[in-house]
């Protein structure tokens, strides 16, 4: 009886949980019940204690790829494969899968559950996440099965192990598609620099995984009869924007590394510069693998700005990769147009965007920057306080950014922190991969006790704000 008096409270208890809640605590667990297996001998060496393991776990689970193993030499073939599971986890939407799970959890999901999904999944709509779900699911493993054919085909034919070989293929396609950043060697992608096949596959695989799953959907529905006018609005809009960034990411990082100060392409050819910048400019946007030493003396000052301003814009909503996203960048640039222009509504392709959007586009955009800030505010305390070894501002706001927009570029000061240091980018890294509206909102109705938000009929009085 005492038994079952425990389990019908604790089922009350998550039978109440919404669905940002109910990601939040998922999360927690997943990574809690992941240090644990992380930090078991067949999982790892002895120099991997909990706190490596929970460190790499929440890494792993947000898909960023910050670490401070060594991940080939650290880790066992069993923990490389879990590692690589986690990434799937994370990579696939962790919010997705605690929805589709907590269909199954909460039995007898009645029509208010049923309307907070839809409310809080609205790209996946109410009832409509597991069908979905297997899309991605399936989309996902064609794609990454395809790269780790070309990989181990043409791309890592040096490696003589047909078994290491293999592994590397499979390992790597996951962590790129997954805009994850996790290698199984410590330099990252500098041993092929010069290996073009490699290069293209690993940036094939994050432009991929980075998109969506709404515009790799919405480009096979319309394979046969292809024309633009036929895409959604979502679809073009993230196609024009993600191209336009990686066109500035490139040549940005080209005219910035051959006029600064920087050794970035110093010893490279023009060819070899191209490909390195193309490189490291899809990377920025949530991957985190990179085929150059980065550090504040191999790259300007210049250099370091623009791929910060690429990491925090991130990559497509509903993609592997984390920032603010894309169609957020477009819709505050809209809404800029639109005041320039001295227009009331804010207008796309002749389509006419909702004040909603663009609040929450503003909200997200607002909450990231504070964010930020904060954690680059206590990494600065921390650093004055005699913790950690000195680093400029510039080190650590770069640091923070990488680990909130989920991208894992380091350049050395990640494994410098102290504890605290890394307990804010784990916070930090948890929180940018299930959005700051979402927690703020599992905030919000935690404190509500989880009451619905009652619609205000009351018309209140309009009065001008000069801004």
């Amino acid at each position: 009886m005492p038994f079952s008096k425990a389990v019908s409270r604790t089922q009350g208890w998550y039978r109440r949980l919404t669905v940002p809640q109910f990601t939040v605590v998922t999360g927690l667990i997943i990574i809690f019940l992941s240090t644990l297996i992380l930090a078991t001998p067949i999982c790892s060496t002895s120099d991997v204690g909990l706190w490596e393991a929970l460190f790499t776990a929440t890494s792993a689970l947000t898909v960023t790829g910050l670490t401070i193993i060594d991940v080939g030499r650290d880790l066992t073939i069993y923990g490389q494969i879990f590692l690589a599971v986690m990434l799937l986890i994370g990579g696939l939407g962790l919010m997705a899968i605690t929805t589709f799970l907590q269909g199954f959890v909460v039995s007898g999901t009645e029509l208010r559950c049923r309307l907070d999904r839809g409310k809080t999944l609205d790209e996946f709509g109410v009832g409509g996440v597991g069908r979905t779900f297997r899309g991605i699911a399936f989309t996902a493993a064609v794609l990454i099965l395809l790269g780790a054919i070309v990989l181990y085909c043409f791309g890592f034919y040096e490696i003589s192990n047909t078994g290491d070989r293999i592994w590397a293929s499979i390992f790597h396609s996951i962590s790129a598609y997954n805009n994850a950043g996790f290698g199984l060697w410590s330099d990252s992608m500098e041993t092929y620099r010069s290996n073009w096949v490699v290069n293209l596959v690993i940036i094939f695989l994050i432009v991929l995984g980075g998109l969506g799953w709404r515009v790799t959907s919405d480009l096979w529905s319309n394979r046969k009869s292809f024309h633009r006018r036929r895409l959604s609005l979502h679809t073009r809009l993230v196609l024009r924007t993600s191209f336009f960034l990686l066109c500035l990411g490139t040549l940005g990082l080209m005219i910035t590394e051959s006029l600064g100060q920087g050794n970035f392409f110093s010893d490279l050819s023009w060819p070899e510069r191209l490909v390195t910048a193309l490189f490291e400019s899809v990377s920025a946007r949530t991957a985190g693998f990179t085929n150059m030493p980065l550090s504040v003396e191999s790259i300007s000052e210049s250099g370091l700005l623009l791929i910060m301003a690429l990491m925090f814009i991130g990559a497509s909503p509903g993609g592997t990769g984390g920032g603010i996203k894309t169609t957020t960048l477009a819709a505050l640039m809209a809404a800029t147009r639109s005041t320039l222009r001295g227009q009331q509504d804010v207008v796309i392709r002749n389509r006419q965007i909702s004040d909603k959007v663009v609040l929450k586009a503003v909200g997200i955009t607002v909450g990231s920057i504070l964010f930020v800030l904060v954690m680059a505010m206590l990494l600065s305390i921390s650093s004055d306080l005699g913790e950690v070894t000195p680093f400029s501002f510039l080190e650590m706001l770069f640091t923070c950014i990488s680990a909130f927009a989920t991208v894992g570029f380091d350049v050395g000061v990640t494994k410098q922190l102290g504890h605290f240091g890394q307990i804010v980018l784990i916070v930090g890294m948890f929180v940018g991969r299930l959005g700051i509206l979402l927690l703020l909102s599992a905030i919000w109705e935690a404190l509500n006790k989880g009451k619905l938000q009652q619609h205000n009929r009351i018309g209140y009085p309009r009065e001008d704000l000069y801004v």
